[in-house]
């Protein structure tokens, strides 16, 4: 609910194989607020729910030796590393202002590799840090600019491959960086590559492929041979389909790229590319879901996994030797095993077991003995209260469309609840089944949480996809009001007691909510949301610029469509607002300006609408930090608490 993403979040890489683990050792320490406050009637304490986890992300070190995690030193999150066989870990970095959200080891198992911006400015550096000595070193100390990995391998131990918009702010162009010594230089200059991720890397650590965006809206993948050489397009995907294509790795031999497109069917399958005569071959599909994730062998470089997100997550398996192995994850317990690391050697794995009742648990699994070893829980404290459990569900659109969600009761009983819809960022992007600390609050509270993956959600084939194209505010949202109309009518939901909350998209959707069915709602919440859509077309930060034809197709363009991106405005319709709204925003936001919100409250202000403004200037389009965090659900609460009637901690 309160996580951020607008068109393209979900495709922005934020650290490759940042994935964390720790477990047989001792307690990182919990935050400050991390013990449980006293407990009434079953009321969990906010910073129980939604302080930084006591661990999380556990990653193994290459040689399958060491684990390094995430957990709180000093409230914020920073990089923990211990031995496997030790029951000690200790802190690397020393982050103090901003928590550290994503890491990941060089295959030198020297140095630990990290993402930082400042207040959510969105110009990531990228930082090494020595396991031996814990010097920290900025490798991209450049202002102004943005570095992503764009990869790490096995057969170049000792280097990363960078991409920074340091001359155009629209292209990251390829930059080699020895990590020892921190020496860069360019690999690269970008031909034109801006969609996310813009590069393909090679097994040698060379940019061989990329996305080239078209004016239309589509894109076409670009590769080359090894070496210089010049560059030609492998595969084309109109608009329809760009958003379900990616490419990710090259074949051992250098001859075949991977790739997920739909070549004429609904959904994206995996495929097998030929490189020398275009010639595509399927290795793994569904003819329902879209491939949303891909493994890949170390050693030969071949897929070995592909998975699709329904109701849960499923495994297509492509190599059958692994079938053992996901039989063994099969006896961990209830719920979805995600694989997350692995050592070099591909023989340990750490797991992570996700059910929607239960905070993630992680699982060291060596594929020698097939045996799992619990590491740890990332929320102990939780383990002492009962959680509700996620409920997929479906209904028919008033047009017939059939759309999903998940609707979560509070544990008190089954009932006419007051509802909270809860709308996920993108639009592009969608809910899954799983735990959710916004979700368990809501049911803790007294709230029935309906999350719908309305039309234009992603996941679901390219037709529901293109559904919500031009519908925002329109045919999307009139997917939410027929969500609370199917929980009315089943008997779930209190008609007179809905609100509407959510961030980005979300956060538009709750305004939309608000301005344009306020008879619905009872009351709306909204962070980082947008409120004029031309503003929000316009406004996009330059190195979007290879998703920007995608939004203006899927959205609107202000150059022939402003008159209706302005109509779907939330600001355009200040005036019809009539329900209580808490709008929230970071100052520092670069995909959704702070302007967009502060705006509609000058408007509600002069209507009389009553309204609660939160701003955070040490924050961008997500609220990062563990402070902000709280000071915007303790709002929220007792926001929720004033005008549907739910339970509200004490102060």
């Amino acid at each position: 609910m309160f996580c951020t993403g607008c068109a393209g979040h979900a495709r922005e890489p934020a650290l490759t194989g940042a994935v964390n683990g720790s477990g047989t050792m001792a307690d990182a320490g919990p935050s400050k607020r991390g013990a449980p406050a006293k407990a009434e009637a079953g009321l969990i304490a906010r910073s129980v729910l939604f302080d930084n986890p006591q661990r999380e992300a556990p990653a193994l070190s290459p040689d399958g030796r060491r684990i390094a995690y995430l957990a709180p030193s000093g409230g914020i999150s920073n990089i923990w590393v211990g031995d496997l066989d030790s029951t000690r870990a200790r802190p690397l970095t020393r982050e103090s202002r901003r928590s550290i959200m994503g890491h990941a080891w060089a295959h030198d198992g020297r140095h630990l590799l990290y993402v930082q911006d400042r207040d959510g400015d969105e110009n990531w550096h990228l930082h090494a840090v020595d396991v031996q000595t814990g010097e920290d070193r900025d490798l991209t100390p450049f202002d102004g600019v943005q570095a992503r990995l764009l990869g790490l391998e096995p057969a170049v131990p000792g280097e990363a491959l960078v991409g920074l918009n340091r001359d155009d702010p629209e292209l990251h162009d390829a930059y080699r960086i020895r990590i020892a010594t921190g020496e860069i230089e360019l690999a690269e200059k970008n031909p034109g590559f801006s969609w996310f991720p813009s590069w393909v890397v090679d097994h040698q650590l060379r940019p061989r492929g990329g996305i080239h965006p078209r004016a239309d809206g589509g894109l076409e993948i670009w590769v080359r041979d090894a070496g210089p050489g010049t560059w030609r397009t492998i595969l084309v995907a109109d608009a329809d389909d760009a958003f379900a294509t990616s490419a990710f790795g090259f074949s051992d031999d250098g001859r075949e790229l991977f790739a997920v497109c739909t070549f004429g069917e609904d959904t994206a399958r995996l495929h097998r590319l030929n490189l020398n005569d275009g010639s595509a071959r399927e290795i793994a599909g569904h003819p329902s879901f879209d491939i949303s994730g891909v493994r890949i062998d170390p050693h030969t470089h071949e897929p070995q996994l592909a998975t699709v997100d329904g109701e849960r997550l499923r495994y297509l398996v492509v190599d059958r030797a692994l079938e053992p192995d996901l039989a063994a994850h099969g006896e961990l317990g209830r719920g979805d095993p995600h694989l997350t690391s692995r050592d070099d050697a591909d023989q340990r794995w750490i797991v992570r077991l996700n059910a929607d009742d239960r905070p993630p648990v992680y699982h060291l699994y060596d594929r020698r003995s097939r045996k799992p070893e619990l590491l740890f829980q990332t929320r102990p404290a939780l383990s002492r209260y009962r959680l509700a459990r996620m409920e997929p569900f479906s209904f028919r659109a008033r047009d017939g469309l059939l759309v999903h969600g998940y609707v979560t009761f509070p544990t008190f009983g089954r009932a006419r609840w007051p509802a909270v819809v809860s709308v996920h960022g993108g639009p592009y992007g969608r809910d899954r089944w799983g735990f959710d600390p916004e979700v368990q609050w809501l049911a803790n509270r007294g709230y029935l949480c309906i999350q719908v993956n309305f039309r234009g959600s992603t996941g679901y084939g390219r037709r529901f996809l293109a559904a919500g194209d031009r519908e925002w505010g329109a045919k999307m949202q009139d997917d939410l009001v027929d969500a609370v109309a199917w929980a009315i009518d089943e008997g779930h939901a209190d008609g007179a007691r809905i609100g509407i909350s959510g961030a980005s998209y979300g956060g538009y959707a709750a305004l939309a909510a608000a301005a344009f069915t306020p008879d619905v709602f009872r009351c709306a919440i909204s962070l980082a949301g947008p409120t004029n859509l031309v503003t929000l077309i316009e406004r996009t930060p330059p190195y979007w610029a290879g998703l920007a034809p995608q939004l203006r197709r899927r959205i609107g363009d202000p150059r022939h469509d402003a008159e209706l991106l302005w109509a779907r405005s939330p600001l355009a319709h200040a005036a019809d607002i009539r329900i209580p709204v808490l709008l929230a925003h970071g100052a520092h936001d670069p995909r959704v300006s702070v302007a967009e919100s502060e705006a509609l409250v000058e408007a509600m202000t002069q209507s009389g609408v009553p309204h609660t403004y939160l701003r955070f200037d040490d924050e961008g389009h997500s609220l990062v930090g563990e402070h902000s965090q709280l000071r915007f659900i303790a709002a929220a609460e007792q926001f929720l608490a004033e005008h549907l009637g739910g339970r509200q901690e004490r102060s």
